[in-house]
Protein backbone atom coordinates (compact mmCIF):
# COMPACT_ATOMS: atom_id res chain seq x y z
CA UNK A 1 0.00 0.00 0.00
CA UNK A 2 1.02 3.53 -0.79
CA UNK A 3 2.74 5.51 2.43
CA UNK A 4 0.43 8.34 2.12
CA UNK A 5 -2.72 6.23 1.59
CA UNK A 6 -1.68 4.49 4.88
CA UNK A 7 -0.64 6.93 6.74
CA UNK A 8 -4.31 8.58 5.86
CA UNK A 9 -6.70 6.00 7.08
CA UNK A 10 -4.15 5.66 10.10
CA UNK A 11 -5.31 8.46 10.90
CA UNK A 12 -8.94 8.60 10.13
CA UNK A 13 -9.31 5.82 11.94
CA UNK A 14 -9.57 7.75 15.58
CA UNK A 15 -11.93 10.04 14.29
CA UNK A 16 -14.40 7.49 13.11
CA UNK A 17 -14.07 5.39 16.36
CA UNK A 18 -14.32 9.18 18.37
CA UNK A 19 -17.78 10.31 16.21
CA UNK A 20 -19.08 6.76 16.62
CA UNK A 21 -18.77 7.23 20.55
CA UNK A 22 -20.11 10.70 20.38
CA UNK A 23 -23.36 9.54 18.67
CA UNK A 24 -23.71 6.92 21.31
CA UNK A 25 -23.64 8.92 23.89
CA UNK A 26 -25.94 11.56 22.40
CA UNK A 27 -28.63 8.63 21.91
CA UNK A 28 -31.27 8.28 24.18
CA UNK A 29 -32.16 4.94 25.41
CA UNK A 30 -35.90 4.27 26.27
CA UNK A 31 -36.79 1.54 28.11
CA UNK A 32 -40.49 0.00 27.66
CA UNK A 33 -40.83 -0.30 31.75
CA UNK A 34 -41.02 2.88 32.15
CA UNK A 35 -37.78 3.55 33.89
CA UNK A 36 -34.55 4.56 32.76
CA UNK A 37 -31.88 1.18 32.19
CA UNK A 38 -30.28 1.84 35.63
CA UNK A 39 -33.29 2.85 38.05
CA UNK A 40 -34.39 0.48 40.18
CA UNK A 41 -38.49 -0.59 39.61
CA UNK A 42 -40.51 -2.13 42.84
CA UNK A 43 -42.00 -5.20 41.20
CA UNK A 44 -45.43 -4.75 42.84
CA UNK A 45 -45.35 -1.12 40.58
CA UNK A 46 -44.50 -3.88 37.03
CA UNK A 47 -47.24 -6.11 37.51
CA UNK A 48 -50.30 -6.67 39.93
CA UNK A 49 -51.58 -10.42 39.46
CA UNK A 50 -55.00 -11.13 39.15
CA UNK A 51 -57.24 -13.18 40.51
CA UNK A 52 -58.75 -16.21 39.06
CA UNK A 53 -58.08 -17.59 35.61
CA UNK A 54 -57.80 -15.72 32.54
CA UNK A 55 -59.01 -16.94 29.33
CA UNK A 56 -57.01 -18.53 27.00
CA UNK A 57 -56.32 -16.80 23.25
CA UNK A 58 -56.18 -19.91 21.39
CA UNK A 59 -55.98 -23.52 21.24
CA UNK A 60 -53.47 -25.51 23.05
CA UNK A 61 -52.25 -22.14 24.50
CA UNK A 62 -50.20 -23.37 27.77
CA UNK A 63 -52.29 -22.11 30.68
CA UNK A 64 -51.23 -19.24 32.68
CA UNK A 65 -50.26 -19.95 36.20
CA UNK A 66 -52.62 -18.20 38.50
CA UNK A 67 -50.49 -17.82 41.90
CA UNK A 68 -47.17 -16.07 42.37
CA UNK A 69 -44.53 -18.43 41.63
CA UNK A 70 -41.56 -16.32 42.89
CA UNK A 71 -40.34 -18.41 45.66
CA UNK A 72 -40.73 -22.06 43.67
CA UNK A 73 -37.44 -24.17 43.02
CA UNK A 74 -37.29 -25.66 39.40
CA UNK A 75 -34.20 -27.02 38.94
CA UNK A 76 -33.08 -30.06 38.15
CA UNK A 77 -32.93 -32.23 41.58
CA UNK A 78 -36.62 -30.00 42.41
CA UNK A 79 -39.60 -28.70 41.14
CA UNK A 80 -42.28 -27.37 43.32
CA UNK A 81 -44.74 -27.28 41.19
CA UNK A 82 -45.04 -31.31 41.09
CA UNK A 83 -45.75 -30.88 45.24
CA UNK A 84 -49.48 -30.03 43.99
CA UNK A 85 -49.98 -30.55 39.93
CA UNK A 86 -48.56 -34.02 40.08
CA UNK A 87 -51.32 -36.45 39.54
CA UNK A 88 -50.40 -38.11 42.84
CA UNK A 89 -51.08 -35.52 44.51
CA UNK A 90 -53.56 -33.11 42.59
CA UNK A 91 -56.69 -34.34 43.73
CA UNK A 92 -56.07 -34.20 47.64
CA UNK A 93 -54.01 -30.86 47.20
CA UNK A 94 -57.59 -29.56 44.91
CA UNK A 95 -55.21 -28.48 42.01
CA UNK A 96 -55.31 -28.95 38.45
CA UNK A 97 -53.82 -32.35 37.40
CA UNK A 98 -51.09 -31.76 34.52
CA UNK A 99 -52.17 -32.85 31.03
CA UNK A 100 -51.35 -36.37 30.31
CA UNK A 101 -49.67 -34.88 27.49
CA UNK A 102 -46.97 -34.08 30.51
CA UNK A 103 -46.50 -38.18 31.12
CA UNK A 104 -45.67 -39.39 27.46
CA UNK A 105 -42.08 -39.80 25.93
CA UNK A 106 -40.56 -38.54 22.91
CA UNK A 107 -42.00 -41.80 21.82
CA UNK A 108 -45.97 -41.60 22.95
CA UNK A 109 -45.38 -44.18 25.65
CA UNK A 110 -46.85 -43.41 28.90
CA UNK A 111 -44.72 -42.90 32.16
CA UNK A 112 -45.80 -42.88 35.73
CA UNK A 113 -43.66 -39.56 36.22
CA UNK A 114 -43.07 -36.42 34.23
CA UNK A 115 -41.59 -36.60 30.95
CA UNK A 116 -38.23 -34.77 31.23
CA UNK A 117 -39.40 -32.65 28.21
CA UNK A 118 -42.01 -31.01 30.54
CA UNK A 119 -40.25 -30.80 33.89
CA UNK A 120 -39.31 -27.03 33.75
CA UNK A 121 -42.89 -25.95 33.86
CA UNK A 122 -41.78 -21.87 33.25
CA UNK A 123 -40.98 -22.94 29.73
CA UNK A 124 -44.23 -22.73 28.52
CA UNK A 125 -46.33 -21.63 31.86
CA UNK A 126 -46.08 -18.02 33.33
CA UNK A 127 -47.55 -15.92 36.06
CA UNK A 128 -50.81 -14.31 34.81
CA UNK A 129 -50.51 -10.44 35.38
CA UNK A 130 -52.55 -7.26 34.81
CA UNK A 131 -50.26 -5.15 33.19
CA UNK A 132 -50.05 -2.91 30.73
CA UNK A 133 -49.38 -3.35 26.66
CA UNK A 134 -45.54 -2.37 26.19
CA UNK A 135 -46.19 -2.74 22.18
CA UNK A 136 -49.66 -2.41 19.76
CA UNK A 137 -51.50 -5.52 20.28
CA UNK A 138 -53.47 -6.39 17.05
CA UNK A 139 -53.60 -9.97 17.82
CA UNK A 140 -57.22 -11.87 17.44
CA UNK A 141 -57.68 -14.75 19.59
CA UNK A 142 -59.72 -17.75 17.60
CA UNK A 143 -62.90 -18.09 17.65
CA UNK A 144 -63.02 -21.61 19.01
CA UNK A 145 -63.04 -23.27 15.76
Amino acid sequence: MNKPILTGVTALIPVILLSGFALAQSAQVEALRGAEVDEPVPLDQVHRTIEGRMQRNYRQQPPLIPHSIEQYQIDLRTNQCLSCHDWTKAGERNAPTLSMTHYLDREGRELDQIAGTRYFCNQCHVPQADTPALVDNVFEPSSGN
